[in-house]
């Protein structure tokens, strides 16, 4: 399994990118995707996430900002991140999860990371 995230990149304040994730995943659609970013000297922690059924969660700070989103027919998920902080500098990995009915993750990949810089 393959999960080659894209997009990153070097932007100004305000600035907007769009990360793209494709997925060599069979049965794509029944995988929750999700979007991590680690900063340095930091852990990695859950930016946004998009559940099999469509359902979307994002933390606090990228609320309002960012938009997760996913195309099934081509195995891949997006990331609008606009409005972009310094503090949204970070790299930013790509996640597939297979959450069985009982809430426990069955498979879980992670794709390879992409950089995003924000400058001030």
């Amino acid at each position: 399994v393959q999960l080659q995230a894209s997009g990153g990149g070097l932007v100004q304040t305000g600035g907007s990118l769009r990360l793209s994730c494709g997925a060599s995943l069979n049965m794509f659609s029944i995988y929750d995707m999700g979007w991590y970013r680690q900063a340095p000297g930091k852990q990695r922690e859950l930016v946004a996430r998009i559940t099999s059924g469509g359902t979307t969660n994002y933390a606090d700070s990228v609320k309002g900002r960012f938009t997760i989103s996913r195309d099934d027919a081509k195995n891949t998920v997006y990331l609008q991140m606009n409005s972009l902080k310094p503090e949204d500098t970070a790299v930013y990995y790509c996640n597939a999860a297979l959450v069985g009915r009982s809430g426990i993750t069955l498979y879980d990949y992670w794709g390879q990371g992409t950089l995003v810089t924000v400058s001030s």
